[in-house]
C-alpha cells in the first residue's frame, strides 16, 4: 500500500475535426494509448472544426450533446469513421449516427438549432489558436505541441514518449 495520494493522469489533448480524414486514422493511436496507459493517462478530445468543411462547426456541437448523453467517444468514432460520408450527407448525418448509438436524435437537432454548445466549440477552438494550432490532428502534452495533420509517422512513439518522462517523473 502506497502513502502517496493518487496522482492525477498525464492529460493529452487531442485536437481533432471530425470530417478530418487524418483525424479518422488517428484514432488507430488514441486506442493504442488507452491500451498502454490506461486511466494513467486522459484524453481530451478538443474541437478545431477547419473552415475548409462546411459541417465540421456542426459535428463539434453533435460531439459535445453526445457527451451531455453518456456516449461522447462513441459518437466521435462513429462520425469519424463516415468523415468522407458527412461532407456529401451533412447534419442529417450527424443525427442519423445519433439514432444508431441509442442517442435522442431530437435532442441532437434541437441543440444544433439553439447552440447550447457553441461556447464549448468556440472556446477550444480559440484555444487552439491561441496555443498554435493550425491543422488537425494536433496534439499536446505537457508542454510540447505534435502536428499530426503533416504525417502520422512516428507521432505514437514520439506521445509515449512524453507520457513516459511525465509518469516517471511522478514516481
Amino acid at each position: 500500500m502506497s502513502d502517496s495520494p493518487y496522482a492525477a493522469p498525464v492529460v493529452l489533448d487531442v485536437w481533432c475535426e471530425l470530417q478530418c480524414p487524418d483525424c479518422h486514422r488517428a484514432l488507430g493511436d488514441v486506442h493504442a494509448l488507452r491500451a498502454r496507459y490506461g486511466d494513467r493517462l486522459e484524453i481530451r478530445l478538443r474541437h478545431f472544426p477547419l473552415e475548409k468543411h462546411k459541417h465540421a462547426y456542426a459535428a463539434a456541437q453533435a460531439a459535445e450533446e453526445a457527451v451531455v448523453q453518456g456516449k461522447g467517444w462513441p459518437y466521435i468514432e462513429a462520425v469519424l469513421a463516415r468523415a468522407g460520408d458527412l461532407a456529401h450527407a451533412g447534419e442529417p448525418l450527424l443525427l442519423e449516427v445519433a439514432g444508431e448509438l441509442g442517442l435522442d436524435a431530437e435532442e441532437f437537432d434541437t441543440a444544433l438549432i439553439d447552440g447550447r454548445h457553441l461556447l464549448i466549440v468556440d472556446a477550444d477552438q480559440a484555444e487552439g489558436k491561441a496555443i498554435g494550432v493550425t491543422g488537425t490532428p494536433t496534439y499536446v502534452i505537457g508542454d510540447e505541441r505534435l502536428d499530426g495533420g503533416k504525417s502520422q509517422e512516428g507521432l505514437r512513439e514520439r506521445i509515449e514518449a512524453i507520457a513516459d518522462r511525465l509518469l516517471a517523473a511522478r514516481d
